[in-house]
């Protein structure tokens, strides 16, 4: 069969320039969103612990510390209330902006800190702290969503390793502070780090925009629609490439509606507020308990994709509530005035951990999906493991015994993040991580209700330290039991949405209503109204509308060679469909018998031919004999 030449035009000339160029910038895209991430997820989380206790001391005296500790802690609430809004706006816009703006407002509360100097201001810039917070944590995540697997994976790791070391890294800029603005400002010079890393991805964003063509907009790896064009509303969904439109098409498992997270995020945010007002652990217990029911409730209702989409919200949501006020009160217990080793201890702890979560992650991303819901339960388990090695080792003197809870809450933490955003689409995601950070509120709710009640009978320091200790003990218990509730209700579900073997043997009952294809003796697609020729009939039969010049059963068709239409060669060469003249008429007589009918081709194109029913083969045409080899003039 002849091939006929490619002829090179301008744009293919030009191709191998745009493709270097194409391929240069994502590299360097993926470099600086990587670094991004790593340095913009600690200041995130740094932000939310409430420390200005550490530095009551240093506070002036015509400022109350009750009223300084609660507008301090308007950070958490503000970024419980921003992160389903900032969810909803990393959908429909781009991601860079939003990622400067969040950056932008921690650097401005960073700055105004050094100024503060009533309760009222020390509110407001705390307020800008968690609002900043809130816009960082979902636009990084919209950002990797977009790129390779392994971002996406380290964007999970870093979460977990800044939620095991949130409190310690807010504690160190303390250590040795001369002034209680220094709660207000911890880590300055890395913000603004982070704002040259934002401006150098929103100028990489630009360029990788402007370097893909427009006709390359609706291909699979095409973003115009995802994080760095305008959302995600026809970005990945499931799993795959983003942008690509199968997957789209077909829906995300667990796409949920991060507004509706905002009701809930209030009335945690209220409930904290008004913990501050001297209620009693029995009250404060008891709404906790009921925000993360209510949490847990929300996840189960608003959230479709069936029992995958369900358990990755709880994966998410458990691990909110159990790991940062598990961390927060293994470094609160482990600091050298209560007789641990200090921070200066705790970090070669945290360094370990954090390697081997980001190993642990990435290891996770590159498992099939069919095992991600067994790799999040393993994930959760290993928190477990952590949970169960706080009560038994902590609290410890020794640095190296430090490094075995750290590293199995991390890696669990890891673990159980990656395999439950990577099997969820992006909508799911940041739905839920609108429910993440009301359950980080509420499990600080939970655990300061269990330190109230086991320290109002400490009456001395030592008792104080015991009272501490069993406080973080008894978390450690109820943490730990949540987890394991969350993994038994994962299983549940999973198991009940998968059919049984009795059901998968048992045969299926008849359709009630069969296709018309599968009725015997209905019309074919383009035979409506006309009768159908029995295959037992000679002559020519009828598939799919069209005549075949083959007999009923594969037979030669008469006057010429089998399965050949005599006169078919030269008509194909003049360029004419076999059987028919260049106006498109009927053409002249052609050797046998005519078809019973005329076939009345349905308008469109013609569809895919079906294989029938009847337990036969379809016919297959013998190939065509070449012209060259017939007798012809001039051959023997």
């Amino acid at each position: 069969m002849a091939v006929p030449p490619t002829q090179p035009t301008r744009a293919v000339a030009a191709e191998p320039t745009g493709l270097a160029r194409a391929l240069r910038a994502p590299s360097a895209l993926d470099v600086v969103l990587g670094t991004l991430v790593a340095v913009t997820l600690p200041l995130a989380i740094v932000a939310l612990p409430n420390t200005i206790s550490v530095v009551s001391a240093l506070l002036p005296r015509d400022i109350s510390p009750i009223g300084m500790m609660r507008a301090h802690g308007l950070a958490l609430p503000a970024t419980v209330l921003t992160v389903p809004l900032a969810a909803l706006a990393v959908r429909r816009r781009r991601v860079a902006p939003i990622l400067v703006a969040g950056l932008a407002l921690l650097a401005v509360a960073d700055a105004a800190g050094g100024y503060a100097d009533s309760t009222s201001l020390v509110g407001v810039l705390r307020v800008l702290h968690g609002v900043g917070a809130g816009l960082v944590v979902p636009a990084t995540l919209a950002a990797v969503w977009e790129r390779s697997p392994f971002l996406r994976a380290l964007w999970c790791a870093v979460l977990a390793v800044s939620l095991l070391a949130a409190q310690a890294l807010a504690l160190w800029p303390l250590d040795e502070a001369r002034s209680w603005r220094v709660a207000l400002q911890p880590y300055p010079m890395l913000t603004g780090v982070a704002l040259v890393l934002a401006a150098a991805y929103f100028v990489l964003r630009l360029r990788d925009d402007g370097a893909r063509r427009p006709d390359d907009a609706w291909k699979p790896g095409g973003d115009q629609e995802a994080g760095g064009g305008r959302g995600y509303d026809g970005g990945r969904e499931t799993g795959g490439e983003p942008g690509d439109p199968a997957r789209s098409a077909a829906g995300a498992p667990g796409r949920g509606r991060p507004l509706l997270a905002v009701v809930p995020a209030a009335g945690i945010a209220a409930l904290a507020l008004g913990s501050t007002y001297d209620w009693s652990p029995g009250l404060l217990l008891t709404a906790a308990t009921l925000s993360i029911v209510a949490l847990f409730g929300l996840a189960s209702a608003s959230v479709s994709g069936g029992a995958d989409g369900r358990v990755s919200a709880y994966t998410v949501l458990v691990m909110g509530v159990v790991v940062l006020p598990t961390a927060a009160q293994v470094t609160n217990v482990e600091l050298s005035g209560l007789g641990g080793p200090g921070l200066s201890g705790l970090w070669p702890a945290f360094a370990i951990a954090g390697v081997a979560a980001v190993v642990a992650a990435v290891a996770v991303g590159r498992l099939s999906d069919a095992v991600l819901p067994t790799a999040a339960a393993s994930g959760m388990a290993v928190v477990v493991a952590g949970l169960c090695t706080v009560e038994v080792l902590l609290p410890s003197s020794a640095s190296p015994v430090l490094v075995l809870p750290l590293v199995l809450l991390a890696v669990g933490a890891a673990v159980a993040l990656t395999s439950a955003l990577r099997s969820s689409g992006i909508g799911a995601a940041l739905f839920a991580l609108s429910l993440f950070f009301p359950g980080v509120l509420s499990g600080f709710l939970l655990g300061s209700g269990v330190q109230f009640l086991v320290l109002r009978g400490a009456g001395t320091p030592e008792a104080l330290v015991d009272a501490f200790v069993d406080a973080l003990h008894r978390w450690a218990v109820v943490g730990g039991g949540l987890v394991i509730v969350v993994i038994v209700l994962g299983a549940l579900l999973v198991r009940r949405s998968q059919p049984s073997v009795s059901d998968a043997s048992r045969p299926s009952a008849p359709d009630p209503f069969p296709a018309a294809s599968e009725v015997s003796g209905a019309p074919r697609p383009g035979t409506a109204g006309i009768t159908e020729v029995p295959e037992e009939a000679p002559g020519d039969v009828v598939r799919d509308g069209w005549p075949s010049t083959t007999g009923s059963r594969g037979a030669p068709a008469r006057g010429g060679e089998p399965g050949v239409d005599p006169g078919a060669e030269t008509e194909a060469e003049m360029g004419a469909e076999p059987g028919r003249k260049e106006g498109g008429e009927p053409g002249g007589p052609r050797p046998g018998p005519k078809p019973r009918f005329e076939p009345v081709p349905e308008p469109g194109p013609k569809p895919w031919p079906r294989p029938e029913r009847t337990g036969t083969m379809p016919v297959v045409p013998p190939p065509t004999p070449s012209p060259e080899d017939t007798d012809g003039p001039g051959r023997a």
